[in-house]
């Protein structure tokens, strides 16, 4: 037991250090945090965020890095822009889509980091009706932006 709260400490420190120091800890960290709003656009769209939608992010982040480091710094990375949309701290849900529409508009090339079929097991964590219609209406957003900023 005793182990356990040695690596849970551990691990809180190690995301306290990675969050405070992205940019200096992390390759292409602004990459990360692009793909980290694209997971979290989709599960705010959802009232209630559950662990399962944190596990997927933690699938998709080994299918993405194949290295499980990125992968936990995406699922915590995911984690820190849902609380603060959820908080509304000046980075609501709308505000998560304007920034990633303006993340494209600034670099084009994350256009092909956007991959639906990484976002769309994530609508499977829930059985809202409406909530499903709306992440459904993300993930052609992000259809569309993805095929226009391709080609720039």
């Amino acid at each position: 037991m005793r182990y356990n709260s040695i690596m849970t400490l551990m691990f809180k420190i190690k995301h306290y250090l990675l969050s405070a120091f992205r940019e200096l800890f992390l390759y292409h960290h602004s990459s990360l945090e692009f793909r980290a709003k694209l997971f979290a656009a989709l599960i705010t769209a959802n009232e209630e965020d559950r662990e399962c939608e944190y596990e997927l992010v933690q699938k998709a982040g080994m299918a993405i890095y194949n290295n499980e480091d990125r992968a936990n710094s995406l699922k915590l990375t995911t984690m820190e822009f849902v609380k603060k949309a959820q908080a509304d701290n000046g980075v609501a849900h709308d505000d998560l889509i304007d920034n990633i529409i303006k993340d494209l508009k600034e670099v084009p090339r994350y256009a092909k980091k956007i991959d639906t079929s990484l976002l769309e097991p994530l609508m499977k964590c829930h059985k809202n009706e409406d909530t499903h219609i709306y992440q459904t209406r993300i993930l052609e957003l992000f259809n569309r932006l993805k095929e226009e900023y391709s080609s720039k």
